[in-house]
């Protein structure tokens, strides 16, 4: 998992309230258990008619919102199902941080674990930032060492569990959270393989 440190970048607005995992990756693109080429199925039913054909004026679809890598979005995203698909198809899309006033629990969790930063600010910060992506000035800059969200001359402050932002920090996911402890796991294993050898017969 890539490290996230600080991230200055196009923001894509996103004005929406619920929007819910289906919305995010369709059920149709849930057959592949890997979280590569789903960039393609992101908020599908919002970029593409029935018939297939790009919807143009989709906030993704515009310029310079393709090379966006900041979502900004309204309360509880993320909410619906607990496919971890969702945030799979945005960091395939280059997304690695969404901000809006509320997420749903588990898709809250599951950003963490897959490198994307989860950032809740109160609605009025949420409108200025929109506004603010909206503009042409639209490159917003979050830094997550000292907590922060800056826009123009706009600086808000976010919380978040100490825990998780060392994880994000240091690009540590469950596995690699294991491998810290490597060293500990492989000295435990030496001394119980010569104290019960019986055990690895």
């Amino acid at each position: 998992m890539q490290k996230f440190t600080t991230l200055a970048a196009i923001a894509a607005p996103l004005p929406i309230q619920n929007i819910d995992t289906d919305m995010i990756i369709p059920k149709q693109f849930l057959k592949t258990i890997k979280r590569t080429g789903l960039r393609e199925g992101l908020f599908y039913e919002m970029r593409f008619t029935v018939e297939g054909k790009k919807i143009e004026d989709f906030v993704l679809h515009r310029e310079p919102y393709t090379n966006a890598k900041i979502l900004v979005a309204l309360e509880n995203f993320g909410c619906g199902s607990s496919r971890e698909h969702a945030p799979w198809a945005l960091a395939d899309f280059g997304i690695a941080s969404v901000i809006a006033p509320s997420f749903a629990d588990i898709f809250y969790n599951n950003c963490f674990k897959n490198g994307i930063l989860p950032v809740v600010l109160p609605r009025a910060d949420v409108d200025t930032l929109i506004q603010h992506a909206q503009s042409t000035s639209n490159s917003i800059t979050v830094d997550l060492p000292s907590q922060t969200v800056k826009a123009g001359n706009h600086e808000f402050q976010f919380t978040l569990d100490p825990f998780r932002k060392h994880c994000l920090m240091n690009g540590l996911d469950d596995i690699g959270l294991t491998l810290e402890k490597a060293a500990s796991i492989s000295s435990y294993e030496a001394k119980t393989r010569a104290e019960r050898p019986w055990m690895f017969a």
